[in-house]
């Protein structure tokens, strides 16, 4: 990822992006001119990341505080945000289900729901001064009713209710605010098994798990909003 200022590229900014999935997607779209805000909670582990590429800008999406600034800093470096990817999350405990509790679920909300309107408030004023703003949000197959119901797939049988939860109040969010702010393109993307922290791992490379995200945020102008997609083809619902 090489870094850049040129100030007539288009402004990306990725949450979560110190490792994983998020790197991954900052890296990307630098790779195809953006100039990308790498935002992470840590300082240290945010700005070693950002010596690959792209500009550090410290961000604890759990924070309003903290996202204001963000926002201010990027207003007052262009003015405006094309493209937002929402990809901050937590997995939380995961649990004999007797054993859940109310702060276990707080915990994930906070950061991968609530985390996710902050941004989306936050960065709206600047997203609307773009000429063509995307937002993605990074969910999971994981919060498909649909998937999983399915018997056959491998995820019907993981216990993360947590987790799958607040991935599937992110889909009926994406699909609300696609609807209630059709200038802006707003889609859900679903990065699969992916082998990172998150899941032990486990899965396809990072690269392999960025390509729904890179797809949204680079489709042409007049591409798909309201809809959620990995990378080969339509997410159920």
């Amino acid at each position: 990822m090489t870094n850049t200022t040129n100030t007539s590229a288009p402004v990306a900014l990725v949450t979560g992006a110190d490792k994983g999935i998020g790197l991954e997607t900052a890296r990307r779209l630098a790779g195809a001119g953006y100039r990308v805000y790498l935002t992470a909670r840590s300082s240290e582990r945010g700005r070693a990341a950002a010596t690959a590429g792209a500009q550090f800008l410290e961000l604890d999406v759990t924070s309003d505080e903290s996202v204001r600034h963000a926002a201010d800093s990027v207003e007052q470096a262009g003015g405006h945000l094309d493209v937002l990817v929402n990809n901050a999350g937590i997995t939380g405990p995961m649990r004999d289900p007797h054993d859940y509790t109310a702060d276990d679920m707080i915990e994930v909300l906070l950061t991968n729901v609530v985390g996710y309107i902050r941004l989306i408030h936050a960065f709206l004023p600047l997203l609307e001064k773009s000429d063509d703003p995307r937002i993605v949000n990074v969910s999971s197959g994981l919060g498909s009713f649909t998937r999983f119901h399915d018997r056959n797939r491998i995820g019907a049988f993981v216990g993360t209710p947590l987790y799958a939860a607040s991935k599937a109040a992110i889909n009926m969010m994406t699909v609300q605010f696609a609807s209630l702010l059709p200038n802006i393109r707003i889609s859900a993307a679903d990065p699969g098994l992916t082998a990172t922290d998150l899941s032990g791992g486990q899965g396809h490379s990072v690269h392999d798990g960025t390509d729904a995200i890179i797809a949204y945020a680079l489709a042409a102008r007049g591409g798909p909003s309201g809809t959620f997609a990995d990378r080969d083809g339509t997410v159920p619902w």
